[in-house]
């Protein structure tokens, strides 16, 4: 490790001096040989550099979205060479060249701020071993040397030994015990940190490399701080986890505020803004109404969370503007959802007696209505038919119809077959 941190010797100098401007600052409220003055400059100086990183961080939100948006490609080109391993990466990295982005941005952060990490653990080395560095001069040295964080010295490590730990004023037992519950806070803050973006703010509906790589190292990453954390100085565990801490509170508000389309956040995000639309009858909030401008500009391509919220609007009344306000709809509620049921009603299906039942029904009804209109027919005779004579009374055979002739009047025949 000090092999490492020597090669980042060159930022040594502007960490040890922002450390020094922070302690001139807090040591004057708390004391110059305390704990809580030294302790507080490292963590001033980890607000410091997290700031300077909000762009990178800014450009791994956007590179997540990216990503995001590349998942139903990134699908198809599973399941098209799903046999073909090697074809498959090839094609990955080809759309990832395509559309610029990088699958390792989300360490970026982690990345940039490495040599300020290696820089001051190099510094904090220098302090136990009684060694000016930087700006740290002898005076100096020896405050940092009697600061205490819960009775741990500053420069103390979880490997240390018995003599070297009381060479800085301090027992064993308290060394111990302190770093190995910073060591457990900043593992287990790590690995929320990373399960807290994989359970709420990726989509889980689709499988991708991208996601297997963010599942993998939720659970690498605490276990390499956790093997390296005994190696590290109290101080360089005090920035370790405030930097933690910094990410979470960080990834926090953004999961809130500006969640990965499809993701459970968002599903979160959007019923608590349907909620407030409820409560007041307009979007509120100029990241709101940019989020419903982004959602009606996707039109077809909107996603399922995102057409529930579009359905709910509708409920309420409400139509949702390509600015990103929303206004009265010319539909109700009632009207809206008597539409959609009149759309979801399936016939009923009858039953094998009903179906008989119905159709010897219409049978007879179209045997009565044909009789009916024959029977109509016959009561009007024509005018040129002659009455039959009274004188000769019908016959019984003559009324009845011989088998296979009509009811009727009979057509004369032919004079051929007379």
């Amino acid at each position: 490790m000090d092999t490492i941190a020597s090669l980042f010797s060159f930022i040594t100098w502007p960490v040890s001096w922002v450390i020094v401007q922070f302690h001139k600052l807090y040591g004057a409220i708390f004391g110059d040989d305390t704990g809580w003055a030294w302790g507080l400059s490292i963590v001033s100086l980890v607000v410091l550099i997290r700031i300077c990183l909000i762009p990178l961080f800014v450009k791994q939100i956007k590179s997540t979205r990216n990503m995001q948006v590349l998942q139903p490609k990134m699908k198809a080109i599973q399941e098209r060479y799903k046999s073909d391993k090697q074809r498959q990466s090839e094609e990955m990295m080809k759309l990832y060249k395509e559309t610029g982005t990088n699958p390792l941005s989300s360490c970026l952060p982690i990345l940039a701020q490495s040599p300020f990490f290696f820089a001051l653990y190099h510094v904090l080395s220098s302090i136990a071993s009684n060694k000016k560095i930087g700006v740290i001069d002898q005076s100096l040295l020896d405050s940092a040397r009697q600061a205490h964080i819960f009775g741990a010295p500053l420069a103390a490590k979880f490997m240390d030994s018995e003599e070297k730990v009381q060479a800085l004023g301090a027992s064993l037992t308290d060394v111990r015990v302190v770093t190995a519950v910073m060591i457990v806070l900043m593992s287990a803050s790590q690995f929320f940190t990373q399960r807290q973006l994989m359970t709420k703010n990726v989509d889980l509906t689709v499988k991708t490399p991208y996601m297997q790589q963010q599942k993998m190292l939720m659970y690498i990453f605490p276990v390499i701080f956790a093997v390296m954390g005994i190696n590290f100085p109290v101080g360089v565990l005090v920035y370790w986890l405030t930097t933690n801490v910094w990410t979470m509170g960080q990834q926090m508000y953004v999961i809130n505020q500006n969640p990965t389309p499809g993701s459970k956040a968002q599903d979160q995000y959007l019923g608590r803004l349907l909620k407030s639309v409820t409560a007041h009858g307009e979007v509120r909030g100029r990241t709101r109404r940019n989020t419903v401008k982004r959602i009606v500009a996707k039109g077809p391509d909107r996603n399922d969370i995102e057409r529930k919220f579009i359905t709910g609007l509708a409920k309420l009344g409400l139509v949702a503007q390509e600015d990103g306000t929303v206004i009265k709809g010319e539909t109700s509620d009632t009207d809206a959802e008597g539409a959609a049921a009149q759309r979801r009603q399936q016939p009923k299906r009858q039953t094998k007696a009903q179906r008989q039942t119905g159709g010897t029904a219409a049978k007879g009804a179209d045997s009565t209505e044909s009789g009916s209109k024959t029977s109509l027919q016959k009561g009007k005779a024509p005018q040129d038919e002659k009455p039959k004579p009274a004188g000769k009374p019908a016959s019984g055979s003559s009324r009845q119809a011989k088998s296979g002739q009509r009811k009727g009047p009979q057509r004369p025949k032919h004079p051929s077959k007379k």
